[in-house]
């Protein structure tokens, strides 16, 4: 049966603004040897599925410096330390990067971006009946472009490559689960 390793030893490595990377020790329950783990701390994420009324989907493309590419994703982002819950998180970011806004928003899912080695979750939250409202409020480090998508075209977009963003496939499976009516 698996344990948990304890933890003997914790050491911060280093703050990098997003994230901080410590190292820990921790105990084989199986061994009893000590290895070291290293941890990235980061807060948590929001993906945001939003739905129009005319039933399309409000994504963005954007530049992404770890993969050097433009990907079609989902408006999304970190949870600021004011967000009361990832439900404001993710209606704030959905205004701020793209304008819109809408109604019946809630968590539709959640997972651990990588348990391996990271300390965050990562919620999906749907937004219905939305609607170009807002001028947009990009970060200083924000270029993007907003897309309209028909629902009906998002399996073949992944299928094909078009999304490729492992969070942003997930988000969308989340959906499509209540789409089923898989989810409660």
């Amino acid at each position: 049966m698996i344990q948990p390793w304890k933890k003997i030893g914790s050491e911060l490595i280093g703050n990098f603004r997003i994230f901080t990377l410590r190292s820990d020790k921790r105990v084989s329950p199986r061994t009893n040897r000590v290895h070291d783990f290293f941890v990235l701390e980061s807060v948590n994420w929001v993906n945001v599925v939003a739905v129009t009324p005319d039933r399309q989907l409000v994504m963005i493309e954007q530049f992404r410096h770890g993969s050097e590419t433009i990907e079609l994703e989902v408006p999304g982002g970190m949870m600021d330390p004011g967000d009361a819950s990832p439900i404001a998180a993710g209606l704030r970011e959905l205004r701020e990067e793209t304008g819109y806004e809408g109604t019946h928003a809630r968590v539709i899912g959640q997972v651990f971006p990588n348990p391996a080695i990271m300390t965050n979750t990562c919620f999906t939250v749907q937004v219905e009946d939305c609607r170009l409202t807002h001028p947009l409020q990009w970060d200083h480090s924000e270029d993007l472009v907003t897309r309209l998508v028909p629902i009906a075209e998002v399996p073949r977009l992944v299928a094909s490559g078009a999304i490729r963003h492992s969070l942003v496939v997930v988000a969308l499976y989340h959906f499509e689960l209540g789409l089923r009516g898989l989810r409660p």
